[in-house]
């Protein structure tokens, strides 16, 4: 036998001793209704990456995941049909899953398991079943809340009456972390319109009292947002918290305030957010262009390994933190919602001016301007920036710049005014558009020649409005009674 050979062999053992470790579980599944080509995708715990994938044929697919131990996973369906939501699977080594239906879906297939978790997962399926396909419909035609919000509510009320009667496991415990997590963007969002928050504090108590040991942190987390705290509203003063850069340091939020009258803004983002993705090349030219007035802090809450080794994560060029408890921590004092992107902008004097969900193109080469221009407050349309103010006695002229991609149009109403000393000043004059009527943004905003920066563009125009009675010190900008779109308040005149 020669060296080679020799060394071959080797390898190759070493190669099947690895394999041999490594723990797997089986999840299988098979509905006649799946189109050749759909790819069933597994996701072990709270990893964002697939942990396997296969491709179906004949309606079946097979997925051999990875587990070193008692988890949850998630199977998810990808291809025409396929509903945007995931099944969740409890997986041990060693278990085969069987996973059948007669449609694409998959939340609400029957599933084969000999874990208890798993059984108790299906029996809640069971109990709203129909609801279940009727949300899923809703979700895949996109339904507002007021026809989808409904069928939420009455699906998880009836898991709440269903879970007295179950083991108090990992699987009740995580159904009930899920209605929790529900249930206040519910309230914060509609106005504390969920109607059986006393069902459900009743039902966090019972199943905490009969928990088993290891479960004490979700319940505490259960119990937040049940009972949650205060979230940090505009005019309130910040709250310190700690949190770690991509070396593992750690840093103060209230380190970052305090310095040359700069503002700050907190970008909390996640990695599997699109538009958190598509904001950073222009969130890039503003930190750039506004260096020693505004200070960015970009905040993470994916887990710290998967934030610190990504290659979006190392793009970032200005502070990029995280406070390692996965969304958990500082977003629940400053964002109303868990959402992403979310926004926050904070003044010199340490308090929120200004909580913003969601990128519009534009919105911060507007921010810029509006901290670069005479003193005001464009945080309802960031868009438009007043550049520059004019009033002597013959009028008050007022110059704006609007962002926008080019190929969307904006207009400005013929009743737009002016509001100070109790009163209305007319528009009397337009130069750079035309009122009442379409107008499109004409300069490139950017060098970029890729994303979404590459189509943004700017028009620069004034109006021109009645002489003010007494100079007042600040007034307002309104795009008409209650039909405009743009308003800019505080306008400082000194």
């Amino acid at each position: 036998m020669n060296k080679k050979t020799i060394i071959t062999m080797m390898l190759a053992l070493v190669t099947m001793t690895g394999l041999a470790q490594t723990k797997t579980a089986t999840i299988t599944g098979y509905s006649p209704a799946m189109k050749d080509g759909t790819l069933a995708l597994a996701y072990v715990g709270d990893n964002e990456l697939p942990a396997t994938i296969d491709t179906v044929q004949n309606g079946r697919f097979s997925l051999t995941v990875p587990v070193e131990e008692f988890t949850k996973s998630y199977i998810f369906l990808e291809g025409e049909g396929s509903p945007n939501s995931s099944r969740l699977i409890w997986l041990s080594p060693g278990v085969t899953v069987k996973m059948t239906g007669n449609d694409y879906l998959i939340p609400i297939w029957k599933v084969e398991s000999p874990i208890p978790e798993q059984q108790t997962e299906d029996r809640l399926i069971e109990q709203c079943r129909d609801v279940l396909a009727e949300l899923l419909k809703l979700n895949s035609d996109r339904a507002p809340w007021e026809k989808r919000g409904p069928v939420e509510i009455k699906r998880r009320k009836m898991e709440m009456d269903i879970l007295p009667s179950l083991p108090v496991d990992a699987a009740s415990i995580n159904k009930l972390e899920d209605i929790s997590i529900d249930v206040k963007s519910i309230n914060i969002t509609h106005n504390n319109s969920f109607p059986y928050m006393e069902q459900l504090k009743e039902l966090e108590k019972s199943m905490a009292a009969r928990a088993p040991k290891g479960f004490e942190e979700q319940l505490a987390e259960i119990h937040a947002n049940i009972y949650p705290p205060h979230v940090l509203q505009v005019g309130e003063e910040i709250v310190d918290v700690e949190l770690f850069d991509m070396r593992g340091e750690k840093h103060h939020l209230a380190e970052v305030f305090g310095q040359d009258n700069r503002y700050v803004l907190l970008d909390f983002w996640n990695l599997g957010c699109g538009p958190c993705i598509q904001s950073e090349p222009e969130i890039r030219e503003v930190y750039e262009k506004m260096k020693g007035k505004l200070e960015i802090i970009s905040i993470n809450d994916n887990n710290l390994s998967a934030w610190q080794n990504h290659a979006f994560s190392k793009r970032i060029v200005w502070k990029n933190w995280n406070d390692g408890k996965k969304g958990k921590g500082i977003n629940s004092l400053y964002c109303d919602i868990n959402a992403w992107p979310y926004f926050v902008l904070i003044s010199p004097d340490k308090r929120i001016v200004w909580k913003g969900m969601g990128y519009i193109p534009g919105s911060f080469m507007g921010l810029a301007e509006g901290l670069n221009g005479p003193k005001q407050d464009n945080t309802s349309y960031l868009s438009l920036a007043i550049r520059k103010v004019d009033a002597s006695a013959s009028g008050t002229t007022v110059s704006f710049r609007y962002y926008s991609p080019k190929i969307y149009g904006f207009g400005m109403s013929k009743d737009a005014y002016l509001e100070a000393n109790g009163k209305k000043y007319r528009l009397t004059a337009a130069d750079g558009i035309k009122l009442d009527d379409t107008n499109y943004t004409q300069v490139k905003a950017s060098e970029a020649t890729e994303g979404l920066l590459k189509d943004l563009f700017y028009t620069d125009f004034t109006l021109t409005f009645e002489p003010f009675d007494t100079m007042p010190s600040t007034f307002d900008f309104k795009e008409g009674d209650e039909k405009g779109d743009f308003v800019v308040r505080h306008v400082s005149l000194e």
